[in-house]
């Protein structure tokens, strides 16, 4: 009987970097993916009437990215990020916009300065958000469990957070941070992602100067192979092949493919699929299916001119808000510059589009773009493309964060990967390549080989440090999360 060392089910990011991180270890590994190309939820392809390479949708790195830029690193693309090093982002309120821009001042005040100006928020707004502000420099993942059970919403009002302030940041941050609306959202993944983003000095976002996919999934594939591994494209896992252990998988086409270690790096609901009924029915697989798809939809939009906007910028909250982040293109990708404007705009959670035509989302994110760069408003857009996609992460709402799995599960033969999985991270890119390193860390150790790949958030700087180095210490526990396979 012929067996793979490792068989990797999943050609995404959290697939490819764990295939990547064994390969380097020098194993044999086998990555199955059922699409006809890589890239799962960060894939990118050649837009048949433009040529232009566009994503599955727009996604944002920020320089606390450790995992994912050590992963291209490795593959020799860390070098094509876009930085935006001085500005956050460009918030696109009335009267005037809002320039989120660090100040010379310790973490987590550096933006203080620049959230001072927003317009509409008064002192006493400013003066209810301290404890909030004190609960996430204090926050650490031991306090998860307790926060997990209720609302983002009801923990900022049990906090004292203005209703003026309530509306005016947080349903924002709640929609563009975590993809769930603020009373869905559990505090616990909010206050976590607020933690991370407001406790590093200068922390700045990157975007994708080429194709998210041309980034890596080339480079991970050439990597894999040279290694003496395959990656195999439009092939379908029907289910994960049980006796005492996971021995490997079952193919669409009735083919058996054995395997020393089995990693499922699939969303949650296509791995429940897969599962035996036996183990359908066992923690924590019977929580699979449980999982909600927070669904978007990615506007890339062709204008006859230069709109004159800036490289990134974001809508507010309102209740009648479409899209919420705008990317022009343009000042992102290497030899687009000097072109008519290409804008990328995100519907998150995108519920509130359902039943609306393509022709009608186009005139109204052209409206929303508008708003903010009022040269759309007379120009014209010579080409459209609409993606809807089912699924831009789990939504983390109430009861997520106890959900998530770690790495190793309880059967042998199997390790899990994948942004909802347990990284201590949110579930972004970062998160994905984070799993991906801890599932190699899994399937290593069970060979014998001890490493930790997967790089722990560092300790937050500056004020925020320090106040959680003393809350840690109250506590009992390490100032910073650390791997766990």
């Amino acid at each position: 009987m012929n067996q793979e060392q490792v068989v990797v089910i999943g050609g995404g990011l959290a697939g490819l970097s764990c295939a990547v991180a064994l390969a380097d270890r020098g194993l044999k590994v086998t990555v199955l993916e059922a699409a006809p190309g890589l890239g799962g939820r960060a894939s990118s392809w050649a837009e048949a009437a433009t040529s232009d390479v566009v994503d599955i949708g727009p996604h944002i790195f920020h320089s606390e990215y450790h995992n994912m830029l050590t992963f291209l690193e490795r593959l020799g693309t860390s070098r094509l990020i876009t930085w935006q090093p001085g500005k956050v982002l460009t918030i696109a309120s009335q009267p005037q916009a809002l320039a989120l821009e660090h100040a010379p001042l310790p973490a987590p005040m550096s933006l203080m300065p620049s959230i001072f100006k927003a317009p509409g928020l008064h002192l006493e707004d400013y003066l209810s958000m301290a404890p909030t502000a004190l609960r996430g420099m204090e926050f650490g993942e031991e306090e998860v469990e307790q926060l997990d059970a209720i609302s983002a919403l009801d923990f900022l009002r049990q906090e004292g957070v203005s209703d003026n302030m309530i509306d005016w940041w947080w349903r924002f941050a709640a929609m563009v941070v975590t993809n769930v609306p603020l009373e869905r959202c559990s505090a616990a993944s909010l206050l976590r992602v607020h933690a991370q983003l407001s406790g590093y000095k200068d922390l700045h976002f990157g975007f994708g100067a080429v194709g998210l996919g041309e980034l890596y999934t080339d480079q991970a594939t050439k990597f894999i192979e040279d290694a003496g591994g395959r990656v195999l494209t439009s092939v379908k896992v029907a289910s994960l092949l049980l006796d005492r252990r996971i021995d490997g998988v079952l193919l669409d086409d009735g083919t058996k493919l054995f395997a020393e270690t089995t990693v499922s790096a699939v969303p949650p609901q296509q791995l429940f699929d897969m599962l035996p009924p036996s183990l359908a029915t066992q923690a924590p697989f019977d929580q699979f299916d449980q999982f909600e798809p927070s669904p978007y939809i990615s506007c890339y939009l062709w204008f006859d001119r230069d709109l004159e906007t800036e490289r990134f910028f974001a809508h507010k909250w309102s209740p009648r808000r479409l899209n919420y982040d705008f990317y022009d293109l343009c000042q992102i990708r290497h030899g687009w510059e000097g072109r008519p404007t290409v804008i990328a705009s995100n519907i998150i959670y995108s519920h509130r589009a359902h039943g609306m035509t393509d022709e009608e989302i186009v005139r109204e994110t052209v409206a929303e773009i508008a708003e903010f760069a009022p040269l759309a408003a007379q120009a014209k857009v010579v080409h459209a493309d609409i993606h809807r996609i089912p699924m831009a992460i789990p939504c983390p709402t109430v009861g997520f964060e106890r959900k998530r799995p770690p790495a190793r599960s309880p059967v042998p033969g199997l390790v899990l990967a994948g942004d909802w999985t347990r990284t201590h991270m949110p579930c972004t890119m970062e998160g994905a390549v984070k799993s991906g390193f801890t599932a190699a860390e899994a399937v290593l150790a069970e060979r014998g080989e001890h490493l930790q790949l997967a790089i722990p958030a560092r300790t937050y700087d500056g004020i925020a440090g320090m106040v959680r180095s003393a809350a840690a210490g109250k506590r009992g526990v390490p100032p910073a999360p650390e791997s766990q396979g």
